[in-house]
């Protein structure tokens, strides 16, 4: 590599043509920080109440053991292994046992339904599923009956009893690993793979239809891995590292940056009971860094704010005094000489408090998988807390961009990562290529060739570019709201705007070909605590979107709404697995109500 080539990465582009990553292979990768890590601990879950951690040697002889497992049950390079579980130990020995004899993982999510897990099956091909106990692995067990190529079933929760199965071969975990030795020619398993080897299938999260399987490389997987290396550097936070896993490994930021990136620097990898136990998961891990959805974070900023209200008086007012000061700070305001005093007077009985009940130690939270809310992001970086906002797509495996540690605007999703070339469309489209995009959608061409054209993934998002080379997502074309007067409004704003009243949990607004904006509106617990009539909640909900039009546009204005039946879920299939709002299905389950809120033709 010669200085210009250097200087071109360091900016965060490659040459075209150019492979940013010359050799690509995750489990060699793994078994290489193995046997330098050996018996220390770096895989932690919960159990019966106890943090039980796994040293190196001990998952690497699990990964060999189970790799026998698979190689003995038929699965060879190329061989699609569906793996659903909840995040814990077992569920990277999976992964890394599947890539390591030249198989493909194929991820699905824990909230599938018998029916979702019918089509991931039958659509990729896999002849094995790995999945964890209880109602998961019945729905799982339901679903391989029905499917076509589905032979065997390995279940790692001991305790489970499986419904009537007539085709499908049952394996209890702990059994199959007890009796089988591990791989002898694993090695040679691992030589054999190239880096453009499909490695995963990673099933997008369906917020528009039925979800498509993205073909991952280790070399796509790797140029992410090697990127986020070098973000880290950067910020001197790549050694001595404990993350705390939270989102589902299925899902490919996770999958990326909560696993194989962990390995790969060494780092400790602690499993989050559940969201509902986030609070206090982070006391008891200290981690130094943790990725999640904006959502996670909005439902952090609701605790913490609704705790403060409580409090009220000093309390209150001193918080709000460290956001306030905090935020001017770091978009590189002067404090007055009197703010400076009352500045360093809420760092110590403020901001030290908070980043205690966030377990001490967090050197960084990093935001991806959706737009975050500047004001969310302002109000942890005014707060002390180091808040990195990226961006990205499963297609692109899924790193594209992201806020530096030295250099943040939280308003943006920052530069592009080392290896990525980016352009705006004439449309205003964001395209990108490199080694990090995918090979394709799985048995679908037509999709692949719709989104890849002459090497550039087309993201379908918009976006802009200052000058300091720092991304500003302005919407998702597909989501683009076109009033009736031909003018374009980007929903994703105006559902922040509005979500940041304490008054909303949740809103989608509406408004394709419609005259102005309406929306579905899901309150707050402690506002319909409140309420004493449905009437009362309007007017109360009513005053707070009042609010959230005061900061948008004449256009952006939300001028009718109403409220939801519930909350959008995962439970209920209104929101993905990732807590992505399902457009089209909570704009279909309120249709006619939308409709009445408009002039009528």
């Amino acid at each position: 590599m010669d200085k210009d080539e250097a200087k071109v990465m360091v900016d965060g582009n490659w040459p075209a043509g150019k492979n940013y990553v010359d050799e690509a292979n995750l489990p060699a990768a793994f078994f290489e920080s193995a046997a330098t890590g050996g018996d220390s601990k770096f895989l932690f879950e919960k159990r019966d109440g106890e943090w039980i951690g796994h040293s190196w040697n001990v998952v690497a002889d699990k990964v060999a053991r189970l790799a026998s497992v698979l190689v003995d049950a038929g699965v060879s390079a190329g061989d699609r292994v569906l793996v659903t579980a909840e995040n814990r130990p077992e569920w990277a020995i999976a992964d890394l046992a599947v890539m390591a004899i030249g198989a493909i993982v194929v991820p699905a999510y824990t909230t599938n339904t018998e029916d979702d897990h019918h089509f991931i099956i039958d659509h990729s091909g896999a002849s094995i599923a790995i999945t964890s106990g209880g109602m998961l692995a019945t729905r799982v067990c339901l679903a391989a009956e029905r499917a076509s190529a589905l032979k065997t079933l390995i279940v790692m929760n001991p305790d489970f009893s499986p419904p009537k199965l007539t085709r499908t071969k049952l394996l209890d975990w702990s059994q199959a690993l007890e009796v089988t030795a591990p791989l002898a020619d694993l090695d040679a398993h691992m030589a054999a793979l190239h880096p453009d080897d499909v490695c995963c299938f990673i099933y997008t999260s369906g917020t528009g239809g039925r979800p498509k399987g993205v073909m991952l490389t280790h070399r796509s997987i790797q140029a992410n891995i090697k990127a986020a290396i070098e973000l880290l550097e950067e910020g001197n936070v790549v050694e001595n590292q404990r993350f705390l896993s939270l989102l589902p490994l299925s899902h490919s930021y996770e999958h990326t940056a909560g696993m194989h990136l962990p390995f790969q620097i060494k780092a400790e990898v602690w499993y989050c009971e559940s969201t509902d136990q986030i609070a206090n998961n982070l006391v008891e891990v200290s981690p130094t860094l943790m990725t999640a959805v904006p959502r996670l974070y909005e439902v952090l900023h609701d605790r913490i704010t609704r705790g403060v209200r409580a409090k009220g008086g000093l309390s209150e007012n001193l918080f709000n005094a460290a956001v306030r000061l905090g935020t001017k700070r770091q978009q590189g305001k002067r404090l007055m000489p009197h703010e400076v005093v009352l500045n360093m007077i809420v760092d110590r009985l403020v901001r030290t408090k908070v980043r205690s009940r966030l377990g001490g130690r967090l050197q960084f939270f990093i935001s991806g998988g959706a737009a975050l809310n500047p004001e969310i992001g302002n109000f942890f970086m005014g707060l002390g807390i180091n808040l990195l906002q990226g961006y990205g797509q499963t297609e692109a495996s899924p790193l594209i961009s992201a806020n530096r540690p030295g250099k943040i605007k939280i308003e943006t999703v920052g530069p592009v990562v080392a290896g990525v070339d980016l352009k705006i469309a004439a449309d205003g489209e964001i395209l990108v290529r490199g080694d990090l995009l995918m090979k394709g959608y799985w048995r679908d061409d037509a999709a692949t060739s719709a989104v890849i054209q002459d090497g550039w993934l087309h993201t379908g998002d918009l976006g802009e570019v200052d000058v300091d080379g720092f991304i500003t997502i302005t919407g998702r074309k597909k989501d683009i709201i076109v009033n009736s007067g031909g003018d374009n409004i980007a929903p994703g704003r105006v559902e922040a705007l509005l979500t940041i009243e304490p008054e909303i949990e949740q809103a989608m607004v509406d408004g394709d070909k419609r005259p102005w904006l309406a929306a579905i509106i899901v309150p707050s617990e402690e506002v319909r605590s409140l309420a004493s009539s449905p009437d009362a909640l309007a007017t109360m909900v009513g005053e707070a979107v009042e609010r959230a039009n005061s900061r948008l546009s004449q256009l952006e204005r939300v001028r009718r709404f109403i409220i939801a039946d519930e909350a959008f879920s995962t439970e209920n299939g209104q929101m993905t697995a990732t807590l992505k709002v399902r457009r089209h299905i909570v704009g279909d389950l309120y249709r006619e109500r939308l409709d009445a809120l408009y002039p009528q033709k």
